[in-house]
Order: structure tokens, then sequence, then C-alpha cells
């Protein structure tokens, strides 16, 4: 995994596995689980188990395949790890013993000061800090927020507990909930401490196209009280996992983190059409609904946008948009094209100059090039090229508002779950850091409890 997946799976699946304990589950319905990232570090790490569920079978393979080679691994990883934490207990326990001594030896040497001298060590003051003493890491000191330990790209510590979201009267627990929440930290204790390596074989991959009308009995034979889960689900995905959870009876909890706004179908974006389709992907709640309200595409993929990115100096691809804005130009006046359903992609960064990225850009959407000239193509960038940095103007007021539009997508998700009569508690949760991960918000659910 590279960073940003690293950070995503390492944060999810300890907020997963605490929802699991909590509500004293095992099985874990991964959708949209792509090359199985998040459903192998659950089943290995945590040993819970876990269906990922994709639509390509490409990625079905390439997860069996990718989670092969880690049974393979895992058991010298965790070796790894224990002799890693056990020699950071060591160094810990002898650094704490230095500053305590340090600590004594210059107390020892302290004068104590009167009320009318100048050096003075009221009682019960702290000491100065000696500059040999080493420094006791946040986790040490018991702080809940401390940052995970990781090795290399595998993240093996905490990070945070799903009770540390919950309002003490969130949910009416039952006896069962009792223990299982009094029993937690001992589990965490025990999967932290253990040194048996969990059954790797509780991870199954599994291909088929969810929609929010799937049957999961017809799709996993032993299906039993689960959580379901999605990392980036794209498009329709999310909003159907969560309908999907309200009317399984089976499915107990959810944490969905959706993604790809701009691939939602809406039920009013298109009035003076008529669909078949009765999921919609936006509006979910009944107020928007009851309102008819639309976003829009281009509202939704300024929901995909990076605020904080750029409010960090990593700015915008302003030339590659300048270059498909003045496609968009080319391709209307020469072709008479104002919608396609066929999409360019990511060639940019493969192409040596405009020229070069328009030929590609038109083969690739199986227009005629020989319709237009070199000469006229150039012509369209020289005309537009005193315009870059309205166009950049443009796409920063893009930005700015792309939280406001993402927030009502995720509201409307939130107030959906909040009108289900058998939700007991739901809330949306920042989940991972928005520089790393700029789709950081989760939804998340638990029904009552029968």
């Amino acid at each position: 995994m590279n960073t940003k997946k690293s950070h995503e799976v390492q944060a999810m699946a300890e907020l997963i596995c605490s929802i699991a304990d909590y509500c004293g589950l095992k099985q874990i319905i991964d959708v949209g689980s792509g090359k199985g990232y998040l459903s192998s570090f659950l089943s290995l790490k945590y040993g819970l188990n876990v269906y990922g569920i994709d639509s390509s079978n490409t990625n079905t393979h390439g997860a069996k395949e990718r989670n092969r080679k880690l049974k393979k691994h895992w058991h010298l990883y965790r070796g790894q790890t224990r002799e890693d934490a056990n020699g950071l207990t060591l160094r810990l326990q002898k650094g704490i013993k230095a500053e305590k001594e340090a600590k004594r030896k210059e107390n020892c040497d302290r004068p104590l000061k009167n009320s009318r001298g100048n050096q003075e060590l009221s009682a019960g003051a702290a000491p100065e800090r000696s500059e040999t003493a080493v420094s006791v890491p946040r986790k040490q000191q018991g702080d809940p927020r401390a940052q995970p330990l990781e090795e290399g790209n595998l993240c093996f510590e905490n990070a945070f507990s799903f009770t540390d979201f919950l309002p003490i009267d969130a949910v009416e627990p039952t006896s069962s909930q009792v223990h299982n929440a009094e029993m937690y930290e001992v589990r965490k204790q025990k999967r932290n401490m253990t040194s048996k390596p969990s059954d790797p074989s509780i991870y199954s991959p599994l291909t088929s196209f969810i929609t929010a009308d799937s049957e999961l009995h017809d799709i996993i034979k032993d299906l039993e009280d689960c959580l379901m889960v999605g990392l980036h689900t794209c498009g329709d995905l999310a909003p159907n996992t969560l309908r999907i959870f309200a009317s399984k009876s089976e499915v107990k909890g959810v944490c969905s983190v959706g993604c790809c706004y701009h691939l939602l179908s809406e039920e009013f974006e298109n009035q003076d059409k008529e669909y078949a389709q009765e999921n919609w992907g936006f509006p979910m709640c009944r107020y928007l609904k009851e309102e008819r309200w639309c976003c829009g595409r281009n509202a939704r993929m300024s929901a995909c946008l990076a605020l904080e990115r750029v409010a960090v100096g990593q700015g915008l691809p302003t030339e590659s948009l300048f270059y498909r804005a003045v496609l968009q130009n080319i391709i209307k006046d020469y072709y008479g094209i104002t919608k396609c359903d066929r999409h360019v992609g990511k060639i940019y960064s493969k192409c040596s100059s405009f020229l070069d990225y328009v030929r590609m850009s038109l083969k690739k959407l199986g227009l005629d090039e020989s319709k237009i000239s070199e000469e006229i193509i150039m012509d369209y960038y020289e005309k537009y090229r005193p315009r870059m940095n309205e166009l950049e103007a443009f796409n920063m007021l893009k930005v700015v508002l792309a939280p406001c539009i993402e927030t009502l997508i995720l509201l409307d998700r939130l107030c959906y779950l909040k009108e289900q009569e058998d939700v007991s508690w739901s809330a949306l949760v920042k989940l991972f850091d928005p520089v790393q991960s700029p789709r950081c918000y989760a939804v998340i659910a638990l029904k009552k409890q029968r």
C-alpha cells in the first residue's frame, strides 16, 4: 500500500474493529472492496471473518493473489512487530528510569530557598527537566490521540476507539452490549499481546454487482449478523450501502466512506425525462426529496475537490484544466458535441504539448482527427491563453465551495439514517487526515438491539 492507502486502512480498520467489538460481531462485509487492502488487513490483524465484494472479476482475482502473498509473509511481519514492540518497551523503561534518576540527582543537588532567597523549590513543585532525560511518547503517557506506531507501511498501533465517538446517551445498551463494551479493552490488549497470528484464511473475495436490492443470502451462503463497511465506495454504491443496512435485518451496523460524487445519479437532475430507476444516489432523505433538490454534475464535480490540499500549498493543476477547457471548445465548435458519455481521462501527464493532448483526446473519444489541422488547434490555444488566470480564479472559487456541496451530500445520507425507525444511533465522523485523504468523512450507524 502507498502512504495514503496505509493511512486510510489503518484508521478505518481500527474503527471497524471497535464497532465490531462493541456490537459483538465477527462477520464483516466490505462492499466495493477492490484489491482487498482493507479486507485482508481486517482479517489478518484482527481475526475478523471478512467477505470482500467487488463488481470486477479482475479486482477479485487480484485480491485473492495479494492475500495469498500476504498470508505467506504474515508470520514474519507479526514476529518483527513483536520484536520491535518489545524493544520499544525496553527503551521506554530505560528512558523513564534514566529520567527519574536524573530528577532525583537534580533534587538532591538543588538548594532550597526560603522566602527571602533567590532559589526556591516549593513542596510539590516539579523540578526542571534534565537535558539528558528521555521523553516518553504520548501513548505511554495515556493520551488517546497518540500517533500510531508504524512498521514501514504496515501500522500496528491503535488509533482510537469507537466508543470515543459515542455520546453517553447515544445508544441505550442491552446487557450484551454492556458486556461487549466492558470487554473491548481486554480484547484490544489481548490482540496486541498475543503471539499466535490470526487465522489468515477468513477473508473471502467475491464478485457481485451490489445494488440496493441485492440479496445478501444469495451472495454469502453463511450470512450472519454482520457489519457492512465500504472504504471510498464510488458513486451510488455508498448510498446503496446505507439502504442495504436499513433494509436487511442481518446488517447490524454500517461504516461507509463514499467518494466520486460526480458519479452519483440524481433523481431531479433531468426533470423533463422519466426514468424507471427507484433508488437514486441523491437525494436520499425525505426533506430534500420533497423539495426536489438537485445539485447537477458540475456541483458534484466541485465536491470532489480538495480544499485542505490547496490550503497547504499543493495547488490546482491549472494547465491541465486549461487544456481540458480549450479542448471542450474545439469539440463543440468542430464536432457539434456538447455532451458525451466517453471520458478523456488522466492523459495530461502523458502528453508533451497541447497539440499532443488534443490529438490523443480526439483519438480516445473516437473523433476524426483529420477534421482539424494543427494550425487551428494552436490558434485555439493562443486565443484562450490570456484567459488562463480567469480559469484559475474560477476553479479556486469551486474549491472554496467544495466543502459546502460535500456537506450537503453527506448530511442527506445522515438524515436518511435518522429517519429509519430501527436505527439507534448515527453520526458523521472525520476519520482521515484531509490532506492525505480528502474524502475523509465516515457515515456510521447502529441498529436497535431486538
